[in-house]
């Protein structure tokens, strides 16, 4: 007769947990369990790491206390506020089911996991997060560090880069969830930071040392199994620094592709403006899936006219340098006003 048995794997749960009470990181949006607060640190740091984000957490926090304040809120100025994070649309994103919390809830966040996910821009692990840690909610946040973790404990080579990979470790991860779901995935968050790094990991001071099957066939830089990166696609990109007497032309894009609402110089210039080219500089930029190649245009134009008829016929704002910082450029382009402010001294 076949043994249908499911071995009990609750006790690495547990160890977590009592590990977890000794070691967790004493970070701010753990002092509270309020809905609003720990759905904005999920968005913060998908992204970004704690140690670079916190900052930027706090002063977003506090200009934006509640979902009211945010959704009430002029989009640009989540931008601004949203100002060295990068990944924008996660701003854009969270403005907009700020707006759906008060039009949809009452202004109430809502509590049930299925509810949680129907937000702009919440995926599985940040309705997990903001369910098990706010509302007691009974599911796993699975996210790289779960990934980690439980393939290296379980010597599991199942390809994380799989679109099936989510579903999959959210079931091994029930085989050894403990009661207390949220402090377990705060557990894991930690424990795969901090510990179950993916190079140099602190085997050592693992709680799960004697439970990880890698560990123990010293296997444990064979997991998690991950197929090749796509290789990031070149995009090249050209723009036109358009300037007079300390002022400079921008627009705002749009949200159809990269950068989505950021402000950009004029990508083109009319022929009248050609003869006011001063210079050309090259900038290369990273994105996660793209390699940019920006030429940037130096365009100095000496004649009010030119500069007149070029406003018009293309609606163009009108920015400065002190201006500029209450708008949100991407990086390259801020770098560019920051450069040019500095070499020149005429913005």
């Amino acid at each position: 007769m076949k043994n249908t048995v499911t071995p009990d794997f609750k006790h690495i749960g547990r160890k977590l947990l009592t590990w977890y009470g000794k070691n967790a990181r004493d970070l701010p949006f753990r002092q509270t369990k309020d809905p609003y607060k720990i759905w904005i640190c999920e968005i913060v740091f998908q992204q970004t790491r704690i140690s670079q984000g916190l900052g930027h957490y706090t002063n977003f926090t506090e200009r934006f206390p509640d979902v009211k304040t945010l959704a009430e809120a002029d989009e640009n100025e989540v931008l601004l506020y949203w100002k060295g994070l990068g990944y924008y649309s996660r701003a854009i994103n969270v403005h907009k089911a700020a707006q759906q919390i008060m039009n949809d809830y009452d202004g109430i966040f809502p509590d049930e996991y299925e509810e949680i996910l129907k937000l702009k821009g919440v995926g599985k692990y940040t309705a997990a997060a903001v369910s098990s840690i706010c509302f007691n909610g009974k599911i796993p946040a699975v996210d790289g560090n779960f990934y980690r973790v439980l393939s290296r404990v379980f010597a599991d080579d199942f390809d994380v880069s799989s679109s099936k990979a989510f579903n999959y470790f959210s079931d091994l991860a029930h085989l050894i969830l403990p009661d207390n779901v949220g402090d377990f995935n705060q557990a894991m968050m930690d424990l795969g930071s901090e510990v179950c790094k993916p190079k140099n990991p602190l085997c050592g001071e693992c709680p799960l040392n004697q439970d990880c099957i890698a560990f123990l066939t010293n296997k444990i830089y064979n997991f998690p199994v991950k197929t090749k990166k796509v290789k990031a696609e070149g995009l090249e990109l050209k723009y036109y620094f358009v300037h007079r007497n300390g002022e400079f032309l921008i627009q705002q894009r749009k949200e159809d592709f990269i950068w989505k609402k950021l402000f950009e110089f004029p990508p083109q210039i009319s022929d009248e403006l050609l003869p006011f080219i001063k210079s050309v500089k090259t900038v290369h930029h990273k994105l996660t899936h793209k390699n940019l190649s920006i030429e940037i245009y130096n365009v100095e134009v000496d004649s009010e006219e030119a500069w007149n008829n070029f406003i018009a016929e293309n609606d163009y704002m009108i920015s400065d340098y002190e201006s500029s910082h209450q708008k949100s450029f991407p990086k390259p382009l801020e770098n560019y006003i920051g450069n040019y402010h500095t070499a020149y001294r005429i913005l």
